[in-house]
């Protein structure tokens, strides 16, 4: 009953901060793999925030105003479908489950949504998302439209109701740091898992797949993302997914992966040499990229600029890039120059949340917004090393890139998956034993 309140207050805000109105929002479809087999059904994160049903055909509208109320259109409860593809819930059940105030077969959307919209001010919906919802909606507002002589109006605006739910989504419950704090456990223990499971003569799946082997076993439903298991030189690739290359003697290899628990993600990247044991210049990379991340971890703090810890790795960096001879020049003027894209060409990190790249603008009014107690955020500085004339031999085809999630706290931050091991020497006995 506690997790239902929560999903009522969300509702509730969202209704507060429309003021007036109706919010459309539909979950997310089922989508054919091939032929007549599916997808692993995965719900819409902005529907899930307000109900917490997980079923498909499903819609939420909710008015705001002097009769503030919620209606989930759903699925009618049927045996005999039921039998074939598991439970429903039915519009009777979802509303006395879910806390809802009222709920109708998804089959009476179409009558229901116009008389539902006529004479609101404003349509708060995500126009753009779906082709095919924005031509629903746009025939419910012409359906009203149609009423005008009878003394009925349309909404004569629509705002995108998204922008009031990534703010809200920005800000982490207890409830919600719990559950990510329990995802980030279970993808700690994935990538120890993986570290053990690692020699040289094995393939980037057979890791794979001890990676879901330890998301399932304690019980997160599915990957955040697809895993990247990248061995050698495929850890240059950023967002490598093949994973199915042998794994060489002398080579490192780079893991990306993170598990969904509850609809929460993780998002974890190791990196660690196949036989165990850094080499000098694989050390040197890897010691540097570390030093970057520390930086920017000092950097997650209340009142700092979102951008603050990527500006702090790049100063390691880039310090570092020029002392083992991949840039030239001083910091400044490799930083003015932008010649250290050649090895880091992305940013230090995201929002985390429902999606892996979690809803939330990253600017305000054109200015980096500040973090806040609350927030979550991953802090993933690399270093990707491609063969090229102007870069040492003993440094190519060396990919590294070290991520943890952080939550950001009143004192500075609290980093959720430290129980991945990822100092040198912590590796290296991990993989010893």
């Amino acid at each position: 009953m506690k997790e239902i309140v929560s999903f009522i207050n969300r509702r509730h805000q969202l209704i507060q901060h429309m003021e007036d109105g109706v919010a459309i929002i539909p979950t997310a479809p089922e989508a054919i793999r091939n032929r007549d087999s599916h997808y692993l059904y995965r719900f819409d994160s902005y529907f899930y925030y307000l109900t917490g049903f997980t079923e498909p055909e499903s819609v939420l509208l909710l008015v705001a105003g002097e009769k503030p109320r919620s209606v989930l259109f759903c699925r009618d409860k049927d045996i005999e479908r039921e039998i074939w593809d598991g439970f429903r819930h039915g519009p009777e059940g979802a509303k006395e489950v879910f806390g809802v105030d009222e709920a109708y077969s998804i089959s009476r959307l179409d009558e229901l949504a116009p008389q539902l919209l006529a004479n609101q001010p404003r349509l708060h919906y995500s126009l753009g998302a779906d082709a095919s919802w924005d031509a629903r909606v746009t025939g419910w507002l012409n359906q009203v439209r149609a009423q005008v002589r009878g003394g009925v109006s349309a909404p004569a605006e629509i705002a995108d109701v998204r922008l009031l739910l990534d703010e809200m989504r920005l800000f982490k419950s207890e409830g919600e740091i719990a559950i990510m704090r329990r995802a980030a456990e279970i993808s700690s223990g994935a990538h120890r898992r993986a570290m053990r499971a690692t020699k040289p003569g094995s393939t980037e799946y057979e890791i794979e797949a001890e990676l879901i082997h330890e998301f399932r076993r304690h019980g997160a439903q599915s990957p955040a993302y697809h895993s990247i298991v990248a061995g050698g030189a495929n850890a240059c690739v950023l967002h490598y997914v093949f994973n199915d290359a042998p794994l060489r003697d002398g080579d490192l290899l780079l893991i990306d992966a993170g598990c969904e628990l509850d609809g929460y993600a993780s998002d974890i990247t190791r990196t660690f040499p196949v036989n165990g044991k850094f080499s000098s210049p694989q050390r040197d990379l890897y010691e540097l990229v570390l030093a970057s991340q520390a930086a920017a971890i000092e950097a997650v703090r209340p009142g700092n600029h979102w951008n603050a810890p990527h500006e702090a790795a790049l100063q390691v960096l880039v310090r570092g890039f020029i002392d083992f001879g991949l840039c030239k020049g001083t910091v400044d003027a490799v930083l003015e120059s932008g010649d250290y894209r050649r090895f880091y060409m992305h940013r230090t990190g995201h929002w985390l949340g429902l999606d892996v790249h979690d809803a939330g603008e990253y600017k305000k009014n054109g200015e980096w917004r500040l973090l806040e107690p609350g927030m979550a955020l991953t802090v993933e500085p690399g270093c990707y090393v491609r063969p090229a004339d102007n870069v040492p031999e003993h440094y190519w085809n060396i990919g590294i890139r070290i991520e943890d999630d952080a939550v950001v706290t009143q004192q500075g931050c609290d980093i959720i998956t430290q129980a991945a091991p990822k100092s040198v020497a912590d590796i290296e006995a991990l993989m010893a034993s």
